[in-house]
């Protein structure tokens, strides 16, 4: 089974994971994001894009990690990976479903303030990331059309980290 945890950048996700795993006896934390710096480091490059999830390699090679690492390992993945294209979410998803591996997607969301909020303060990749700050519009998009259709939306705003990680085993089943 994969609990794939989506959200905008701020949501939560990277911080959300691991405690999640702990939670979930027998599960991994998968970061997809690896599998986009691996296609960047190609030489020569692939297309120019200003996200590695346009190039079509990034999305089967998710499900296709995810597959190998699943009848290798057995147990749950966690995925933690903003995915904001209603078309590159149904190419994993139904990737993943012909495989037979169940997926039960969450979404972390919190209020724009609070995104904003969470954004400035991180002490990682620093204050006014703009690649992350210009994914704000793109996901309240999302948030608003097709992302509660697919998954269990999950506000953030007022929850710990421990909080949301509950609530994403709980959304799970």
């Amino acid at each position: 089974m994969i609990v794939w945890i989506n959200g905008t950048h701020g949501s939560g996700k990277t911080t959300t994971a691991p405690l999640v795993q702990r939670l979930i006896p027998g599960s991994r934390v998968f970061d997809a994001e690896k599998v986009g710096e691996t296609l960047m480091d190609l030489s020569p490059g692939l297309p120019e894009t200003d996200n590695f999830q346009h190039w079509p390699p990034w999305r089967t090679l998710v499900v296709e990690t995810a597959r190998q690492v699943l009848d290798y390992t057995g147990g749950t993945l966690i995925i933690p990976m903003t995915v904001l294209v209603e078309e590159y979410w149904r190419e994993i998803s139904t990737g993943l479903a012909g495989h037979g591996i169940p997926v039960r997607q969450v979404v972390l969301h919190a209020d724009p303030e609070t995104l904003r909020e969470r954004i400035d303060g991180d002490t990682i990749l620093g204050p006014d990331s703009p690649f992350r700050l210009k994914h704000l519009e793109p996901y309240a998009l999302a948030a608003s059309t097709w992302l509660p259709g697919v998954a269990e939306m999950i506000d953030t705003t007022h929850l710990t980290p421990a909080e949301a990680a509950r609530r994403v085993v709980e959304a799970a089943g």
